[in-house]
């Protein structure tokens, strides 16, 4: 474990961005030889939209990644949040645990709150508008979106007095879940029935992006399926009466479009 944190206490952007091109080019593998659906879709067209967002996500996180790091420091330096109130532990359990509560702020409670609240739903809109789920979707978000997430990472990093490292493990693993429970993959089942008890599987986070209530607003989870179960928001839907999408913005053009994804948020709502 001492090697873990020492690794992700200075682990360089390079590694980083290694972990995220990585990540999409071993799932865009996998689903291709095993698909979930045989989507009749320009893929690379399609990827080239989610890799934007992607990118700028990316310059998001990077420009403000400082905040993460005076925050964190903060937190370890006055003994301030809950990882740092807790008795002395397993380093692996102290980790799990710190894991956990970031995954509940970072991805499931901004998740719930951006469906929740309208002026942020339309900023999240742009993810759910994409109709061939597959593994670029995973970052698929609106700039305006990316802070939204990062405000709540970086709350969460305070509440949860958390160290860099971990918030590093943490956004590596989310990185990977996101692309791996977005990928157009098809698992046995039953495999992933058991595995979504532990982790948000493919097939657990595809019915989130069903096309319409209540399933879309449902499944918030990125890493770990806890939280739905715990808080009532778990729903299952099989495979195959899923489609993508969102109801209200149903044409296939406004979600293909790249000027006009980037003008939803600041569009009347219809």
């Amino acid at each position: 474990m001492n090697e873990i944190i020492n690794y992700f206490s200075s682990i360089p952007s390079s590694h980083r961005s290694i972990i995220l091109v990585g990540g999409i080019t071993l799932f865009w593998l996998i689903e291709n030889a095993y698909p979930l659906f045989n989507f009749k879709y320009k893929k690379w067209q399609h990827a080239g939209i989610n890799v934007f967002f992607t990118l700028t996500t990316i310059v998001v996180n990077f420009l403000l990644a400082f905040i993460l790091l005076k925050i964190a420091d903060f937190s370890v330096i006055n003994n301030f949040g809950i990882l740092q109130w807790l008795p002395q532990m397993s380093i692996w359990l102290y980790a799990l645990i710190g894991l956990l509560l970031l995954d509940l702020i970072a991805a499931y409670l901004v998740h719930l709150v951006e469906h929740k609240v309208k002026i942020l739903w339309r900023f999240h809109l742009i993810h759910h508008t994409d109709t061939w789920i597959d593994t670029t979707t995973a970052n698929r978000h609106h700039p305006g979106e990316s802070i939204i997430r990062f405000t709540f990472t970086a709350l969460g990093v305070l509440i949860i007095g958390s160290p860099m490292w971990l918030v590093f493990l943490y956004q590596s693993l989310s990185v990977i879940a996101s692309q791996f429970n977005h990928a157009n993959i098809s698992l046995p089942k039953k495999m992933d029935t058991i595995m979504s008890y532990f982790i948000v599987s493919p097939d657990m986070h595809k019915v989130h992006h069903h096309h319409v209530l209540p399933f879309t607003d449902s499944n918030y989870g990125n890493i770990f399926s806890i939280w739905d179960r715990m808080f009532g928001t778990f729903m299952t839907l099989p495979r195959e009466k899923i489609i993508y999408g969102v109801d209200t913005h149903p044409d296939l053009k406004q979600h293909n479009n790249l000027k006009n994804l980037l003008k939803i948020p600041f569009q009347k709502p219809t």
